[in-house]
């Protein structure tokens, strides 16, 4: 019995569709014009708020002060140019208030900063826990920091007299508002008291994120709740306790309200840059003011700048690290290239 054998016909290759190259690029094209479209208010905000500002105190930290023209003898009627002397007079003998108050600022900043950020994540435990009375303690510790500063300034001047309450309850007579460390210390307290609350509401946000599995599977296996606190809460809210710190930082080092009502003007032991700024320019003294503002705005993007790399290094690089660290892991023990 004779057999046949039938070949199948070859199928023909499947043709996938692809789009023309002109038409992706122009939804690409169409999408960058609408992402320009929506921040282009943004940055005339921008330009007009900070840019433009900076640029204007640029120009006059390049000229000095209206005086005598040596060559004419007479007043001049302009601010003379005088290039970078405005820069280089602080290191001269003539820069001495000026590292005063740049030392100040730095000293009060991060005092008040590390201060702010330990009560703050305590804060944050506190209204976290549930209790009786929650949301009337979590009011409580937010009241000073919707407090104005210049209210805070004038409460805690009352407070920090000479016949005030806190020489009542210490029993002392310490003349706070005076020169010396104790006007630094009654900044520093001032500072604290209204803005710890911040932190600690930021870092309440990074609590209510956290899975209660964790610290039940904690509890299994035995850990202690410093433990817990240690190597789980604090952890998991890292990333918006390093935001809240770069907040208050940038804020701290422009601090000029608090120490100018609490303490007073000129007054060397808590002068800050911004303090000095404000006092050359009531003195007409523009160039120079330009030039103290100019430095500061340089030392405050140079710190933003510097805690923004530390945010990207423990927010981002840690979540590209886990998967890399995972197929490590994985190559070790089955030894197959992952």
């Amino acid at each position: 019995m004779a057999t046949t054998h039938t070949t199948a016909a070859p199928r023909a290759p499947l043709s996938v569709p692809t789009r023309p190259p002109g038409r992706r690029r122009k939804a690409t094209t169409g999408s960058g014009r609408l992402a320009a479209l929506l921040i282009s208010p943004t940055l005339l905000v921008l330009t007009i708020v900070v840019l433009y500002p900076t640029i204007v105190a640029l120009k006059d930290s390049l000229f000095g002060t209206p005086g005598l023209d040596p060559k004419t003898g007479f007043v001049r009627d302009t601010d003379p140019f005088v290039g970078a002397e405005n820069y280089t007079a602080i290191f001269g003998e003539a820069g001495a208030r000026f590292w005063n108050a740049f030392w100040n600022t730095t000293f009060l900043t991060v005092t008040t900063v590390a201060l702010e950020a330990v009560i703050g994540v305590a804060m944050a435990l506190v209204m976290h826990r549930a209790f009786q009375g929650r949301a009337l303690v979590r009011a409580g510790i937010l009241v000073p920091w919707a407090v104005p500063t210049a209210v805070s300034g004038l409460l805690w001047r009352w407070i920090f007299n000479s016949d005030g309450i806190a020489n009542a309850v210490t029993g002392q007579h310490v003349l706070w508002t005076t020169e010396g460390f104790h006007a630094k210390a009654a900044v520093i307290i001032a500072d604290v008291w209204k803005t710890a609350p911040f932190i600690g509401l930021l870092v309440l946000a990074g609590l209510q994120v956290i899975d209660k599995a964790v610290y039940e599977a904690a509890k299994l296996d035995g850990a202690s709740a410093l433990r817990q606190f240690w190597h789980i809460t604090l952890p998991l809210v890292k990333p918006a306790l390093l935001v809240a710190v770069l907040f208050r930082t940038l804020d701290a080092l422009r601090m000029f309200d608090l120490p100018y009502i609490l303490i007073g003007a000129q007054k060397s032991s808590v002068e800050t840059l911004s303090m000095l700024a404000q006092d050359q320019a009531a003195n007409v003294r523009f160039g120079p003011a330009a030039a103290y503002a100019v430095i500061l705005f340089v030392y405050v993007f140079l710190i933003a700048l510097a805690f923004v790399r530390l945010l990207g290094a423990n927010v981002v690089a840690d979540d590209d690290a886990a998967p890399r660290r995972g197929r490590r892991r994985l190559r070790l023990r089955t030894g197959v290239a992952a």
